[in-house]
């Protein structure tokens, strides 16, 4: 299969990865149990776009490019940092705002619109350098290195994790959106649950901006 080695090897490792908590798979279970299954299948898909595009980037040398430069990598981190810590002061902010019903449903539409949730999730994925590292690193453990088809090899494997993403982080959204119809019934639960999700993005946004290369 082009220059790829081990293939089933990868498979298995990258699955175990996926299923591991992290700053996408909080952000897909988050929306899913807040605004149910279809805002998670959808962040799930943003999720999955910002992956292809680690993918064709570590395909073209880019990644590379990006992990050699101590200035880009501390700049990436930082944006996808203070994008969760963003995103999860805004939703722990909004369990103390008063809102009448009206209000409630004007403010509830653009949470479940399908492009800012799109955007959202590929944002997430696209700005954690977490990734970023993990194609470089990983990666080239299953392509052959005096191969032919380095980009191609590249380009597969990043699409295969891609895939592999979608489908558990779809997964995971449909067992967690089984809660959201028993949460939109609870006004008190729904504020905890923002709350603790909320400011989960938080501590993962602090742990991100802490990072080292």
């Amino acid at each position: 299969m082009l220059d790829i080695i081990h293939f089933p090897l990868f498979l298995a490792s990258v699955f175990l990865l996926c299923i591991t908590p992290g700053p996408d798979l909080a952000y897909v279970v988050g929306q899913s149990v807040a605004n149910g299954r279809r805002s998670g299948v959808i962040s799930a898909t943003g999720v999955a776009l910002g992956s292809c595009t680690h993918a064709l980037a570590s395909a073209i040398g880019l990644t590379a490019l990006i992990t050699a430069s101590p200035m880009l990598f501390t700049v990436i981190k930082y944006i996808g940092a203070a994008y969760l810590i963003y995103l999860g002061s805004k939703m722990v902010w909004e369990t103390f705002v008063v809102k009448s019903q009206c209000n409630e449903e004007q403010i509830a539409a653009p949470r479940t619109n399908t492009r800012n949730l799109l955007i959202r999730g590929f944002i997430t994925s696209i700005t954690n350098p977490k990734v970023l590292l993990f194609f470089i690193s990983f990666f080239p453990q299953f392509v052959v290195v005096d191969g032919n088809y380095h980009a191609s090899s590249f380009l597969l494997l990043g699409l295969t994790y891609a895939v592999i993403g979608l489908i558990t982080d779809v997964t995971f959204a449909l067992l967690a959106g089984g809660a959201a119809s028993a949460v939109s019934r609870n006004i008190t639960l729904q504020k905890l649950l923002d709350r603790i999700v909320g400011m989960t993005f938080i501590g993962l946004g602090i742990r991100l901006a802490l990072t080292r290369r």
